[in-house]
């Protein structure tokens, strides 16, 4: 110990003097690599000629991260620190990150050494600047990017633990606590690296959270309140976006689920239907569904087909597809639903085949839809002869969005929603036309050009049962028992 009190004092003296690093660097790896051939005897002599008596004093026993969040680092020598053993290297790991945390820097696990078994017998431990950046990243050709800031400044502070087959465990055999570069500020080290994670106990918190609709940015804050101040919480609300963004990404455990979901109920229901498609990797890019009762009620009601997707409305913030109609007494039935990672115009014929493979081949009269692109292609592709009519909710919300006068949203609805005769609503059309003045505007140029799938007076004495809106579908997310996607993930969380 009295060396090591030496080499503190130089490291003021000389001022991490180029030749003071090199003398500090063999002395280091000397006591690092010391006894390295030596047989477990000798080594353990080792140890009580180096005064290691403190090893196995069951005071120093760490056994667990509960264990090391008791112990005080900043009132710990660094005669002190070599007393501790540990289980496994992930508890000595740990153990030194934890100081690095206290102290103000981020450690990083380095060598390792086996013995001719093949089994790891020495760890090395170092601080986040140990070393320098090698020069090959320096001259890497067909850079994209300029290198990121040199971080790494040669520091010398390393912990090093040994696996003692004498006692079983791994104990401390050489601490080096001086460094060549300034500590951070206590408030700061938290978003270092190696400090900056959630923990389980945080995120689980979080996901729960998330699940019962509150804001990503109000669980932030909760979680730094309950920390004491957002100074004690070790990540920010980007890790938060990209810890949720992870759990997303799950996706394909929990498609397995709900197929055995659907597997299950198909023994007790022998008329269900469903099928899925999956990307190239494997992971679930859609999902169709319907049970005998919706089977049967197209069968009867299913001349005209309204069907929607609702977004953001699940913990994926995947589409999900309804598939809806009425009944004779006009009430909402549902025909089918669908869950899809991607609304391309290759799903959604994929559904509508699936819809019309489910229902016997029988095909809707006619469809309402919202009016994307990708529908309309499908429904084209697999309803060639199907009445398609646009939902004037969405119709009304565009003109709205797209010309921003409400007089003119007025006189659009009358347009559309007039039983007038087809010169009749010629006329109005361009008297409107002319009156605002938006004459040039793409959005106007569209709607004419599709009018006789939007407008009453070209869609006159086509069977749409009094359907003008896809609002049914919307109310569908809203009804959970109606809705596969809430049994799906009730019985997640069940299994």
């Amino acid at each position: 110990m009295e060396e090591r009190v030496f080499f503190d004092e130089m490291i003021e003296e000389l001022d991490d003097t180029e030749e003071f690093q090199g003398m500090y660097q063999d002395k280091i790896e000397q006591e690092a690599v010391n006894s390295e051939d030596l047989g477990e005897h000798e080594f353990q002599e080792m140890f009580d000629g180096n005064d290691f008596s403190h090893e196995v004093d069951e005071l120093y026993r760490i056994e667990d991260i509960e264990n090391i969040s008791m112990v005080n680092f900043l009132n710990i020598g660094a005669h002190e620190m070599e007393c501790f053993h540990f289980p496994n290297l992930q508890i000595a790991f740990d153990f030194y990150n934890h100081y690095a945390k206290s102290v103000g820097f981020g450690a990083r696990k380095s060598k390792t050494w086996k013995n001719s078994k093949g089994e790891y017998v020495k760890q090395l431990f170092v601080c986040s600047h140990e070393g320098f950046r090698p020069e090959k990243y320096y001259n890497m050709k067909n850079r994209k990017r300029e290198p990121k800031s040199e971080t790494r400044c040669g520091c010398l502070a390393r912990f090093v633990v040994r696996f003692v087959a004498y006692t079983g465990r791994w104990h401390v055999a050489l601490f080096v606590e001086s460094h060549n570069h300034d500590c951070l500020d206590p408030r700061l080290v938290g978003f270092l690296p190696t400090h900056r994670k959630m923990a389980e106990a945080d995120a689980s918190q979080m996901n729960n959270m998330k699940d019962a609709s509150i804001s990503t940015r109000h669980i932030y804050a909760m979680l730094a309140n309950q920390a004491g101040g957002y100074e004690n919480v070790n990540y920010t609300l980007r890790d938060m976006y990209n810890e949720i963004a992870r759990r997303r990404r799950h996706v394909l455990g929990d498609a397995r689920a709900a197929l055995r979901y659907l597997k299950n109920q198909k023994a007790e229901d022998t008329s269900l239907y469903y099928e899925h498609i999956v990307d190239a990797k494997g992971v679930l890019r859609a999902l169709f569904w319907c049970d005998g009762r919706s089977q049967l009620d197209y069968e009867v009601f299913g001349d005209v087909l309204a069907f929607d997707a609702t977004y953001k409305k699940n913990k994926y913030l995947c589409p999900v597809v309804v598939f809806s109609g009425v009944n004779h007494h006009n009430q909402t039935v549902v025909f089918g639903s669908a869950l899809v990672t991607d609304e391309s115009k290759e799903v959604y014929v994929w559904l509508l085949q699936q819809l019309l493979a489910a229902m016997k081949g029988k095909a809707p009269v006619s469809v309402i839809t919202d009016g994307a692109p990708s529908m309309r292609f499908a429904i084209e592709t697999v309803f060639p002869n199907a009445h398609h009519r646009l939902c004037a909710w969405h119709l009304i919300r565009n003109a709205t969005s797209n010309v921003g006068n409400p007089k003119f949203t007025s006189m659009f609805k009358k347009c559309m929603l007039g039983d007038y005769e087809i010169s009749v609503f010629e006329q109005k059309w361009f008297g409107m036309v002319e009156e605002f003045g938006v004459a040039e505007k793409n959005w106007i140029i569209d709607m004419y050009d599709k009018r006789h799938i939007w407008a009453t007076a070209h869609i006159r004495g086509k069977f749409f049962v009094g359907f003008r809106t896809t609002s049914r579908c919307e109310d569908i997310r809203r009804l959970k028992l109606t809705m596969f996607p809430y049994l799906v993930f009730r019985y997640l969380k069940q299994h």
